[in-house]
């Protein structure tokens, strides 16, 4: 790890549970601080984000291209879209005054790890206030990390969205 806490690979691709953290704060940060560029650079431009939505049997749906999600981007360009869409007030979910959040990670797994790939899983909350009201959302994430290089991207985000009901339109900063 280097001396700025920046998560980095090591020659074999590999990352410690502690760089893996790092990255997440990182990534948090990014979203708390609507530091959109920063955020984005996290993600690799073929990067998948995934937040499938509670079928009526209380299962999660399986597939994005033939069920409804609450959230699907192929790559990073949808990813990019949303973010011009809150830059520039063109998002139903983001209206003035912006919401300030709060992401809170725990429970920070490496699931699986090769040379150049890293699967894990962690929990987070989110706390989100807008409006005089604090909205709290919560769930799980599994990502896909490309650690070939010498700072790890996000190859895929799937987000278990776990809050049953919600006042308004939920976004990507939120969760």
């Amino acid at each position: 790890m280097s001396s700025t806490h920046e998560p980095s690979t090591t020659s074999a691709g590999l990352v410690s549970v502690e760089d893996v953290r790092q990255f997440l704060f990182a990534e948090a940060r990014a979203l708390d601080d609507k530091d959109w560029d920063t955020w984005l650079a996290f993600y690799a431009p073929d990067a998948e984000f995934w937040m499938p939505s509670w079928d009526d049997d209380d299962k999660l749906v399986t597939d994005p291209q033939s069920e409804v999600s609450l959230i699907y981007y192929a790559h990073r360009g949808g990813l990019e879209d949303r973010v011009f869409r809150i830059r520039t007030e063109r998002s139903s979910a983001t209206s003035l005054p912006e919401p300030r959040t709060s992401h809170n990670i725990s429970n920070v797994e490496i699931i699986e790890q090769v040379a150049g790939e890293c699967r894990l899983r962690f929990n987070w909350v989110t706390f989100s206030f807008r409006y005089k009201t604090v909205d709290t959302y919560f769930g799980t994430s599994f990502y896909t990390l490309d650690t070939s290089a010498a700072r790890p991207v996000i190859k895929r985000k799937k987000v278990i969205f776990k809050n049953d009901y919600i006042h308004h339109v939920v976004d990507i900063y939120q969760i």
